[in-house]
């Protein structure tokens, strides 16, 4: 038996037949966490995406028994799934979401068309280094556990996920055959773990932890192929050093992160050139973040935002706002205006909107307007949707404070750069040395 949070007891799921090759494919993630010791700590983001079933509270179980398993691991956890979003709209949103997070591990789960579906998982392996665990289908109300899988739900979880998982290397967790064996061994019917016809109830929600969090394991016997040369370190004074009073470092990838050092003696910022060229040059290392988001608000639900925002000529970092002037959630017209920018133009939500200075774009289908439970749109005269445009990168190092020698702290020099060779720089400005420990290269698997 096992303890809820709220002293709940529910029957665990049946031990698994086979754990073979568990952990396979998230070995890198899963050997930060096990290797870190007190005097180490290794930094592990994680990242939760998908719709519904993915942001319901089960994932707060299977971070809290990482965090218990692996006590001394930095462990930084995130939510960003969205409700309502299946995988064609989830496609778009990963743009805002998925890809500038930059997680080590995406723990994966959607509905919808199966080629939009494979079309995140192959985007994140061209953008990003992370690991991929992809969750198949539990059982919702109509299915018959007592019956084989049939029509599309036989499709996706017999043929495509497995197929998909192979394909790019991602773990597969099996959700739906314990899942099945848990109804059948207990005579439940599918909906004695669910709200409605679809979503977990708390039993369904420990039963997702369980299931999920068990196949997130190390084993050092498993090979290191898959994930060795995706992120490399190189230590300073090592692997690379200040040679003429610069650190140059020629390297393959899209992301570099210094790792912040004592200093030797007086410390100094660090002036950052990526091929020669200060970060914010590069219209690619830029990122849209999510308007009028807030814990307090289900995105974008309760603010009817748009959920993808880009560019088609080169951003600077600053903030937005756009203005509802007049109309209702059927149509309305806005203005919009940066803060560096100033007034950039007047758009309608039923077409295409790009600004006056092309720095920002939204397309009609981007806009989200539903709104849940009932709720009226705000979208009316007045309303006002405020978000930022964000340089994912650095143009000037200024290395934080090292309160903890057994933490990383690291600083994002460039991330969103085309995935190939680059040279980076970093020349101290003034007097003092740059306090680094290291530098990080991430190089993602598909180019």
């Amino acid at each position: 038996m096992s303890e809820h949070a709220d002293e709940v007891v529910f029957e665990p799921p049946a031990p698994p037949e086979d754990t073979s090759g568990w952990g396979r494919h998230i070995g890198r993630s899963m050997t930060l966490l096990a290797t870190s010791t007190p005097e180490h700590r290794n930094t592990v983001r994680i990242l939760f995406y998908g719709q519904s079933i993915i942001k319901q509270d089960w994932w707060k179980g299977v971070v809290a028994d990482l965090k218990r398993r692996f006590p001394h691991a930095e462990i930084q956890a995130s939510n960003l799934a969205i409700g309502g979003f299946a995988s064609q709209r989830l496609v778009r949103s990963a743009d805002m979401d998925l890809y500038p997070f930059y997680p080590d591990l995406l723990i994966f789960h959607v509905f919808g068309a199966h080629d939009k579906y494979e079309e995140i998982i192959a985007n994140t392996r061209r953008r990003t280094t992370a690991e991929i665990a992809m969750a198949n289908d539990h059982f919702t109300a109509k299915a018959d556990p007592r019956a084989p899988d049939a029509g599309w739900t036989a499709f996706m979880n017999g043929q495509f996920l497995p197929a998909t998982a192979a394909k790019y290397g991602c773990e597969l967790i099996d959700v739906r055959g314990p899942w099945r064996k848990y109804l059948l061994d207990k005579g439940y019917a599918p909906q004695k773990l669910l709200l409605d016809g679809a979503h977990l109830n708390e039993h369904a929600c420990y039963l997702m932890a369980e299931l999920v969090g068990r196949q997130l394991v190390y084993d050092p016997a498993l090979p290191d192929d898959e994930w060795r040369d995706m992120v490399r370190t190189y230590e300073v004074g090592s692997d690379v050093d200040f040679e003429d009073g610069v650190l140059r470092l020629h390297f393959e990838g899209n992301r570099v992160v210094a790792l912040a050092g004592e200093p030797d003696g007086k410390a100094a910022p660090g002036r950052v050139l990526i091929d020669g060229r200060k970060p914010s040059s590069f219209a690619e290392l830029y990122a849209f973040t999510r308007a009028n988001v807030s814990p307090e608000v289900d995105w974008p639900w309760g603010v009817s935002a748009p959920f993808r925002i880009t560019s088609v000529s080169p951003p600077v970092e600053e903030d937005w706002t756009i203005t509802v002037t007049e109309g209702d959630v059927a149509l309305f017209k806005f203005r919009i205006q940066g803060s560096v920018t100033g007034p950039d133009g007047e758009g309608v939500s039923t077409e295409r909107f790009e600004s006056d200075s092309g720095r920002v774009v939204i397309e009609p289908d981007d806009w989200w307007k539903s709104t849940g439970g009932g709720k009226p749109s705000p979208i009316r005269p007045g309303y006002e949707l405020e978000f930022r445009c964000v340089l994912t990168g650095t143009d000037v190092y200024e290395a934080p404070a090292v309160e903890d020698p057994s933490r990383e702290y690291g600083t994002v020099l460039a991330q969103g750069l085309t995935n190939g060779p680059h040279v980076l720089e970093i020349r101290p400005e003034g007097d003092g040395s740059v306090p680094l420990k290291a530098i990080r290269v991430y190089e993602p698997p598909l180019k």
